[in-house]
């Protein structure tokens, strides 16, 4: 697979439901003319090297809207932000809002109707896939080569390649340009008063947990404290598997063929080690009915000194706990180092969602023509909002007024359509809520071991039949692995059922696309 060709550090940031980041260098990687797809050019749009408005044109669009609410006397045709759109495009644009329940669900009736907007956003791949498949979308080459000048500089390769089928491109993806959610955290006044040290290899790590659950670490007099904890579904187990080198699910390359981590002899070591700590009563041993707000429950409580936080808890559980108890001192670790010398912890994807425009659209041209501006000169207006009016400068560092940020939210319905990949206003916005937060160190230590999955072709026929079984079929194993249910060789017995219910079709599907694209 061709990687992108830039050091992770440089490759972060963001994307909670009030906040987005990215990398700190404007420079990078995303920004390189070189990483355009081949059959994408970047063209002046005249001689002086400036962009035109182009020709006016009205075009409607259809976005998630996620139940924000807009101020008293606006909507999402009525408000300063699709203004701000208008008037630099020269476009007069209709924005139509389905119901955020059952968005997908509305798309398909919007698609079924013989009055479609002139562009459509989707978070689903499959349902992008499946429309392409219908030939119900238009192929955009032409159009991003005349218009796309900022999205072709702001979108990797690999996510082109996404949207990528038989030469052509049917889609503008937005970027998810969070590397990763898990990050391991640690109570650094436990530490101290049990006279221990930061935990690097595994089995330091587990050392600290078993001190965590039996020697009162809070000093209460009570057996009060876990030593780890996890919740329902598998969920915050990233930074162990990754110290064997594997994420659930996920597709890496083997000896020139894609393979799924989930299957491998290192994911049964994983569960191995979780299952021992399970078995030693130093895992809580709720953790399998842990929902994430119960998590950040125990947490908050004071329950648990080491657990894998998502990156922006330090705003959230970390914080109320450091609240609740001044004593309490919480610290970011490096990712603990399997019995190879691994670290790792799931990367996400590059694609959060996908613009299209449907056949019978008869204005292409327009909609890049948006996007475009949406993705470059207009991206930081629509990403923090209007200057001196949500934000200012003030030495040097963006102040953001929240009150205003709260009242101008409703702008993320079009800021989240299409974002870049790397841009520096980013990385501003996150330390604008709070250095002390570490939000963009978090990210940087995310990205610098993230494990990213090395298909990203769009959902494969076998995968849209089996994946959610298998996903089932997984977690039931897993779990009931690590609580004891099952010996540590029943990973054999679903490794055997993994491939016999409809993975080894997948792999060969995947495989199929992995010899086309590498």
């Amino acid at each position: 697979m061709k990687m992108i060709k830039q050091s992770m550090s440089i490759l972060l940031i963001l994307t909670m439901i009030l906040i987005t980041a990215c990398s700190s260098n404007s420079d990078n990687v995303a920004n390189d003319p070189n990483n355009a797809p081949t059959n994408v050019k970047a063209t002046p749009a005249n001689s002086d090297n400036e962009p035109e408005l182009g020709e006016k044109k009205s075009i409607r669009i259809a976005l998630f809207n996620g139940g924000r609410k807009y101020p008293d006397g606006m909507d999402e045709n009525k408000n300063p932000y699709i203004d701000y759109i208008r008037e630099n495009t020269n476009l007069d644009i209709k924005v139509q809002i389905p119901s955020a329940d059952g968005y997908q669900d509305a798309l398909n009736i919007i698609m079924a109707s013989g009055d479609l907007p002139d562009m459509i956003y989707s978070q689903d791949a499959s349902w992008f896939e499946n429309y392409v498949k219908q030939k119900a979308l238009q192929p955009l080459n032409e159009w991003i080569d005349k218009y796309g000048q900022d999205l072709v500089k702001n979108i990797p390769e690999d996510a082109w390649k996404t949207v990528t089928i038989d030469g052509n491109i049917y889609a503008i993806p937005s970027m998810n340009v969070v590397p990763g959610n898990e990050i391991m955290y640690i109570r650094k006044d436990w530490l101290d008063n049990l006279g221990l040290q930061v935990p690097k290899t595994l089995e330091e790590y587990r050392e600290v947990m078993r001190a965590f659950a039996f020697d009162d670490p809070n000093s209460s007099g009570k057996d009060d404290t876990f030593g780890f904890i996890l919740a329902e579904n598998l969920a915050r187990i990233a930074p162990i598997t990754g110290a064997y080198g594997v994420q659930r699910q996920m597709w890496m390359e083997r000896d020139g063929q894609l393979v799924n981590a989930s299957i491998q002899p290192e994911m049964k070591q994983s569960l191995e080690y979780l299952a021992g700590l399970h078995k030693d009563k130093i895992l809580d041993t709720e953790w399998p009915l842990n929902k994430g707000p119960i998590l950040d429950e125990k947490v908050a409580s004071g329950k648990v000194g080491l657990f894998s936080a998502m990156w922006y808890d330090t705003r959230g559980p970390i914080l109320t706990n450091k609240n609740n108890d001044p004593k309490a001192e919480w610290l970011a670790l490096e990712y603990p180092v399997g019995p190879e010398g691994k670290q790792g912890t799931f990367g996400t994807g590059y694609v959060s969602g996908y613009n299209v425009v449907p056949v019978t659209s008869e204005n292409p041209d327009a909609v890049i023509r948006m996007l475009n501006f949406m993705i470059g000169e207009g991206y930081k207006t629509l990403l923090l909002g209007f200057e001196n009016d949500v934000w200012s400068m003030k030495d040097g560092k963006i102040v953001t007024d929240f009150d205003k940020h709260n009242e101008h939210i409703y702008r993320q319905t079009l800021g989240e359509s299409i974002k870049p990949y790397g841009a520096k206003e980013d990385r501003d916005r996150l330390d604008s809520l709070g250095i002390e937060f570490d939000l963009n160190s978090n990210l940087d230590m995310i990205g610098e071991v993230a494990i990213r999955d090395q298909y990203f072709g769009v959902p494969t026929p076998g995968m849209g039949k089996y994946k959610a079984d298998l996903n089932k079929l997984e977690i039931e194993y897993f779990t009931k692995i690590i609580v004891g249910n099952l010996p540590i060789d029943a990973f054999d017995d679903f490794v055997e059922e993994w491939k016999k219910k409809g993975g080894d079709e997948i792999t060969k599907e995947v495989n199929e696309w992995f010899a086309a694209n590498n």
